[in-house]
């Protein structure tokens, strides 16, 4: 399996192992584990200027796909027939450090969790998946990251709200779970 890492940034560098590995199990979950797959951390800066050059955007975007599967005036291919052929190059995910850390503050996830999340879409669209082609092709792409996510996620612990009751009970050390 080949995975490329690349950490254009210092803020990135710090999440570089925890992607790196969370890449090589999505890889294995969507059935690639032999093709090569890029993926870049970059700043805001960066994406914006790649945003701006490719899509004619000029802001910064979470995360941008180039997919080396898709030639100019082809399309797309289906994800459904991606076959996993050693040395295969799906493409690059390039992600935005800094918007991820930004989303993740107004999600109330941790930084690693969204540039997880942020990653799996990135490589859906490697592969031929757009939500924005249609509302049937959204909710097919967004069922298989969620799909995908939870054969790569760790298990999270679940946690109730604190009331004044249980963080009391809790700082006692009696049990209070249900």
């Amino acid at each position: 399996m080949a995975v490329e890492f690349r950490s254009a940034t210092a803020r990135a560098r710090g999440y570089a192992r925890a992607l790196r590995t969370d890449a090589e199990l999505l890889m294995r979950a969507a059935g690639v584990p032999d093709c090569e797959l890029s993926v870049m951390l970059v700043s805001d800066r960066a994406i914006r200027a790649l945003n701006r050059n490719y899509r004619h955007l000029d802001l910064p975007a979470d995360v941008l796909s180039f997919s080396q599967l898709e030639e100019v005036d082809v399309p797309p291919p289906d994800p459904r027939a991606l076959i996993n052929r050693r040395g295969l190059p799906l493409g690059d995910v390039v992600i935005s450090i800094d918007t991820a850390a930004r989303q993740a503050r107004e999600l109330s996830i941790d930084i690693p969790s969204r540039l997880r999340a942020l990653l799996i879409h990135g490589f859906l669209h490697l592969i031929g998946y757009d939500h924005e082609r249609s509302p049937a092709e959204a909710r097919r792409m967004f069922a298989r990251a969620r799909a995908l996510e939870s054969r790569i996620a760790p298990p999270k612990e679940i946690s109730r709200p604190r009331t004044k009751t249980r963080a009391r009970k809790a700082a006692s050390g009696r049990v209070i779970a249900r």
